[in-house]
């Protein structure tokens, strides 16, 4: 057993980094516990001539394809939409595509403006001050002034267009719908030894540039500076509780198997939608036997994913749309508030993709039998690369209770844990969207000059929005954590990562997440006195 820390966090991701950065000025003994490790970017696969091999092994988006030692495997069978995620110091920072939108004020307030799920217990000008904070720290790339937003003050120039946002933008116009540049999670001037984006594209795998705001090169440095310590290879099983409710740290596993014990004052869990979940349903005690801050029942339900569409259009002019950042170009949110006349509640966002690389244009091509072997392949490759457009269809979930995380009965980790299972059907107000959004993004495609299109949907492996399953709310009996993500159950447990998210709005959410974890963390410090520690 090592001495009692002062704050013990779970999880180095997105919501784990900005958690130690903003408690690391205080003079706090602080441990995070990580089960990845620190990634080395002269690694990453955009170094290597055959980078996009990569997809398919080790950095392939789901833990049950890459089986690394620091995965665990997930029982996502009984979903249409494969859990994708990334265990590593920065999380799933390291592969998320940098797209970095807020929040809509209205996506606080979706029930009393449209009679659906819950409001938020906060709404956007309480966060504001935090996403502002968080863009500041992260760099984000943009342009003010987009009307679909209140004011945001931009800290880095967009990213560049090129031809296929170009393109776009005038397929936009001719239909007369919103679209503004992408708030990107990505530099465009150099800022704290960091390179500026070089357009180099394969930013999913990893920017090696350092350009993409993972939280290993944002928050973790400032940190640990600070005097943060990060134990790495290090993966909680349960978190412990005392006779009075209170929790007192965690035992979790080192790099060798060893069980060990972390005792704390104040627990923060930032292992998100998924992660979390199985946390607390792991953590059970006499006074907690259906897991851990789960009197309300709800811990691990509401379980939201943000089903993808996808829209693909093929031009005849080359229009270089393999070069750049893979997730950031534009965007439109002019199907995003709710429309009677649409027949379903709520909204989605068009995000605008960069082409794919050599390897997977042909690949698909070959598929979907565009390109065949043979003399013609060369000719039918060149019409192909290059020539192409992306659109993803971020679909807005609403809460539902069938939709939900529980503990697989027999599948485990390395450690013996028992990993989670996943619930998750669309419900029929995301499939109407879903079928809107594709339509419409063929739409866009054929305004901009399309000759070919296609479209498809839910997009299996984009798991990556984990959302709901630890639900923020004014009523014990309704939610898992209050407002400023405190359990309702146990006073010096906190909640910081997507679990928490009320709604799910229509954009990513990383965004949000980490404004949140800024917000409850700021909370914290400031009522830190106060708190009733074991």
């Amino acid at each position: 057993m090592t001495p009692e820390v002062d704050v013990l966090i779970i999880g180095a991701g997105a919501s784990g980094a900005a958690a130690a950065w903003n408690l690391s000025n205080l003079n706090l003994k602080i441990v995070c516990l990580e089960q990845g490790e620190h990634t080395n970017p002269a690694n990453y696969p955009s170094t290597k001539i055959g980078w996009e091999l990569f997809k398919n092994n080790e950095y392939h988006v789901s833990p049950n394809v890459r089986k690394l030692k620091s995965d665990y495997p997930i029982n996502d069978s009984s979903s249409p939409i494969s859990i994708a995620n990334y265990n590593a110091v920065g999380g799933s920072t390291i592969l998320y595509s940098g797209h970095f939108p807020r929040f809509h004020p209205s996506d606080f307030k979706v029930k009393s403006l449209d009679g659906v799920a819950d409001d938020w217990p906060l709404d956007y000008n309480e966060l504001e001050p935090f996403y502002d904070l968080n863009d500041k720290m992260t760099g984000v790339s943009g342009l003010s002034g987009d009307p679909a937003y209140p004011p945001i003050e931009i800290y880095q120039q967009a990213i560049p267009l090129g031809k296929l946002g170009e393109t776009m933008g005038n397929g936009f116009n001719k239909l007369g719908w919103h679209w503004w540049p992408s708030y990107s999670a990505i530099i465009t001037r150099e800022i704290q030894g960091r390179g500026k984006c070089i357009n180099l594209g394969p930013c999913n795998m990893g920017c090696p540039q350092g350009a993409k705001s993972s939280v290993d090169v944002t928050y973790w440095p400032i940190a640990l500076k600070n005097g943060v310590e990060l134990r790495t290879q290090s993966r909680v099983r349960e978190i412990t509780v005392n006779d009075k409710g209170l929790a007192t740290g965690a035992i979790y596993y080192n790099a060798k198997g060893e069980e060990c014990i972390q005792k704390a004052k104040i627990v923060i869990i930032a292992c998100n939608g998924v992660g979390t979940p199985r946390l607390l349903l792991n953590s059970k005690s006499k006074l907690f036997p259906n897991g851990l801050a789960n009197r309300s029942g709800l811990v691990g339900q509401n379980l939201m994913l943000h089903p993808l569409g996808y829209v693909e259009g093929t031009f005849d002019e080359m229009l270089d749309s393999n070069i750049g950042p893979h997730g950031c170009c534009i965007q439109s949110q002019e199907f995003y508030e709710t429309n009677a006349e649409r027949g379903f509640v709520r909204g989605y966002t068009m995000q605008i993709l960069r082409g794919p690389g050599p390897v997977e244009t042909a690949t698909s091509g070959l598929l979907r039998k565009e390109i065949q072997i043979g003399q013609q392949h060369h000719e039918q490759f060149d019409s192909k690369l290059g020539r192409t457009i992306g659109m993803g269809i971020i679909v807005e979930d609403l809460p539902e209770t069938h939709n939900n995380v529980t503990l697989d009965p027999e599948l485990t980790d390395t450690n013996g844990i028992p990993a989670p299972k996943v619930n998750y059907t669309l419900s029929d107000n995301s499939k109407k969207m879903l079928a809107h959004g594709l339509s419409k993004g063929v739409e866009v495609m054929e305004a901009a000059g399309a000759k070919k299109t296609l479209k498809f949907g839910p997009v299996k492996n984009t798991g990556w929005h984990l959302m709901g399953t630890a639900k923020m709310g004014n009523d014990p009996n309704n939610s898992v954590v209050n407002k400023w993500g405190n359990s309702h159950d146990v006073s010096n447990l906190f909640i910081v990562d997507s679990s928490i998210f009320v709604t799910s709005g229509g954009v990513n959410p990383a965004s949000t997440l980490q404004a949140l974890s800024l917000y409850i963390t700021n909370h914290i410090i400031k009522n830190r006195n106060n708190l009733v520690v074991p």
